[in-house]
């Protein structure tokens, strides 16, 4: 009778930490999974924001280029003169239609 007992003792203890383990196991799982969609994710906003830094750093580049440029009195005339259409005295301005080919 004892050794029935002892059996059945035996095989809940092994049931409970079997189960005990599988589920220390499936955490283990899940949490990792979880860790490494983050870091996907991560990895993925990194790129984006990399991306964007260059088009920022180069939009930089061509502004600070532009505010060098409009240092300069002789840009500054000829650029007013063609983007708003100014002209000095005497002059006449003749727009002509763009190629649309």
């Amino acid at each position: 009778m004892r050794k029935k007992k002892g059996t059945a003792k035996a095989k809940k203890r092994f049931l409970f930490l079997s189960v005990f383990f599988v589920g220390l196991v499936a955490l283990s799982v899940v949490s990792i999974f979880r860790d490494w969609i983050q870091i996907m994710s991560n990895k993925q906003e990194i790129a984006s924001l990399t991306s964007y830094y260059d088009d920022l750093l180069s939009e930089e580049e061509s502004l600070t280029s532009e505010v060098t440029k409009l240092h300069d009195p002789d840009y500054v005339a000829r650029y007013a003169r063609e983007k708003y259409m100014y002209s000095l005295p005497g002059e006449f301005i003749i727009k002509l239609p763009e190629d649309s080919e």
